[in-house]
């Protein structure tokens, strides 16, 4: 990765541009009290830094409670996503209202999607992208949903992640082809998803543990349906595994037991939650009694998530290295169990070796490994249960963690 100390010209919106930079240079980066919009919400970022990842306009290696990312407001961030393939790399995105792009960190394989592969440590705009509805972010390649229901991607292609038919990495954005009525997508560490409207899961790029789920071992340049999958109704990626739900989410108001959770892919530690540690090459279902139906679905690296029932708790499984399962131990689980003590779940997602949960008073819960501060709770002590995250905001309503990294972001 090539590393920038300082950003291009280009990166920075104009009227931050100076003050950004003589505040990087005395190491002070922060957004000045006297601008118009210093006491305004902010996207906050902790963590890992060492590539500029929480996009404060430091390189400090990390932070232990929140950041704020440089001149985005929370009102006009509409979606973010973090992405990452080590714990010391990662990169972030944020889709404003006026369905532009924002990015910062890693950028050696293009994916910030700015024309160049320098990090930067603060956001600039994506080029060529106007009419984005949803952002992705994978090891080191990113994604964009457009309003048209197409998708484009851009940043690392060794094994075919952007779905150009190509294996060339691009530092901006280009088409994924073959696809169109796209509702959702999502990106593993080198490979990537999209949800079609008719209930159908298309995915490319790396395939060694038969990730994309068409009951091969070849990686793709281009979108292929997943096997003997339909009705789907949500997806999510881990490092080198998948989960989709199948059937409608359940919800408080309307609770169903009637959809059921897949997975394929690397199942060495138990993320497909078969109860088996062996590697899937199209979807089995996740073993679990679902009471009340499940919301929501998430994956970290090597580890699975589910928001289920009217109270909406959590059950997580997989590795559990670093307590990212969250179940007080560090055993490996094969099977899903219950994350003890969390209720009302809005949110969550999955990092490296860490997890984050949005609650119903907009707080934020993290736990499992925290080397890096990617915790937020002001200390680097792993922890195999949740904790309270120092997010120095109010009504957070958005979170992300990368599939591959070692940082936080909400808004």
């Amino acid at each position: 990765m090539t590393n920038s100390r300082t950003a291009p010209r280009g990166r920075l919106r104009p009227a931050l541009a100076a003050t950004v930079t003589a505040l990087t240079v005395l190491g002070l980066a922060s957004v000045p009290v006297g601008t118009a919009h210093a006491q305004e919400k902010r996207l906050k970022s902790w963590g890992n830094n060492r590539a500029g990842q929480l996009g404060d306009g430091t390189w400090t290696d990390f932070r232990t409670t929140a950041t704020t990312v440089l001149g985005l407001t929370s009102a006009e961030v509409v979606k973010i996503a973090a992405g990452g393939a080590g714990p010391a790399n990662g990169h972030g995105l944020a889709l404003l209202t006026d369905r532009t792009v924002q990015s910062w960190g890693s950028n050696g394989s293009g994916q910030l999607g700015d024309g160049s592969v320098f990090s930067h440590n603060a956001p600039g705009q994506v080029v060529n992208l106007s009419n984005a509805t949803d952002v992705a972010a994978g090891g080191a390649h990113s994604l964009a949903l457009l309003a048209d229901q197409t998708v484009v991607s851009w940043g690392r292609n060794n094994y075919g992640q952007l779905g150009n038919g190509t294996n060339a990495d691009s530092s901006v954005p280009v088409r994924v082809e073959g696809l169109n009525k796209v509702i959702a997508i999502a990106a593993g560490l080198n490979h990537s998803l999209a949800l079609r409207e008719d209930g159908t899961v298309w995915a490319w790029g790396y395939n060694i543990n038969g990730q994309l789920g068409d009951g091969t071992s070849a990686s793709r340049t281009v979108p292929s349906p997943v096997s003997n999958l339909t009705g789907v109704t949500r997806i999510a990626a881990g490092c080198n595994h998948n989960l989709a739900l199948v059937g409608p989410p359940s919800s408080a108001t309307k609770p169903t037991s009637g959809n059921a959770v897949k997975a394929w892919g690397y199942n060495a530690t138990g993320q497909l939650g078969d109860n088996s540690t062996i590697s899937r090459y199209s979807p089995v279902d996740t073993q679990g009694i679902w009471l009340g139906g499940v919301s929501q679905i998430a994956a970290g690296c090597n580890h699975s998530l589910a928001v289920t029932d009217s109270d909406n708790r959590l059950k997580a499984w997989g590795q559990n290295t670093s307590g990212q399962v969250g179940d007080g131990t560090t055993d490996y689980r094969i099977t899903p169990v219950q994350v003890p003590g969390l209720s009302g779940i809005q949110l969550v997602s999955g990092g490296r070796e860490h997890t984050i949960a949005l609650l119903g008073d907009n707080t934020v819960r993290s736990w499992g490994n925290n080397g890096s501060g990617q915790l937020g709770n002001g200390t680097t002590t792993d922890s195999s249960t949740p904790v309270t995250t120092l997010t120095a905001l109010t009504g957070v309503d958005k979170i992300a963690a990368p599939v591959g990294g070692d940082f936080s972001l909400a808004n």
